[in-house]
């Protein structure tokens, strides 16, 4: 066990293989409570354009963020880090709150609303790239990390990042387009 970094700060435990397990686990929940909000946000977004083309082409999206929540929670598993639970309900909150933004219309969803969902499914899913990225490094040295399994979920979650674009650029122009008439 090495010495804390700094009067007050609590030991810093390894797994013998280099990886630093205090940190590891809040690394990870963290990404667990963006993993959380991500999954929100994509069934919600789904579930609103449910029977439209981007309800069609968000429906797998969004169980493949489902399945990449549960992915992450047993890679913790696996690495015996625990789940904070109240990070979990952090992210979950967050996204609630996330959604009490006005956007021009008081009755009725905002068509920017789709746009802001869209850019914020976005940026969830390149942090979650990010994230197994940086565990795909630390494969190479750490034990109970699967680098055949980080590969699967960073080719995913790279085709979801080019669906997401896809359909938040369509979607930003017809929302901030004039219409003529």
């Amino acid at each position: 066990m090495n010495a804390p970094a700094h009067p007050g700060a609590l030991p810093r435990r390894s797994t013998g293989d280099g990886v630093d397990l205090k940190f590891l686990g809040i690394y990870l929940n963290d990404h667990l409570a963006g993993a959380t909000a991500g999954a929100e946000r994509a069934a919600r977004l789904a579930r609103t354009a449910r029977g439209s083309a981007l309800g069609r082409a968000l429906e797998p999206v969004a169980a493949e963020i489902a399945q990449d929540r549960t992915a992450l929670i047993g890679i913790m598993r696996d690495l015996g880090v625990p789940v904070r639970r109240y990070k979990v309900c952090a992210g979950w909150t967050g996204e609630k709150l996330g959604r009490l933004k006005l956007n021009g219309c008081l009755v009725r969803r905002s068509p920017l609303g789709t746009v802001w969902d869209l850019e914020g499914l976005r940026l969830g899913v390149e942090g979650k790239t990010a994230g197994w990225q940086t565990l795909r490094r630390l494969s190479a040295t750490a034990q109970g990390l699967d680098p055949a399994q980080l590969d699967t979920l960073l080719e995913r979650a790279r085709k979801q990042q080019e669906t997401v674009e896809e359909w938040r650029v369509r979607q930003a122009e017809e929302a901030l387009r004039t219409t003529t008439g």
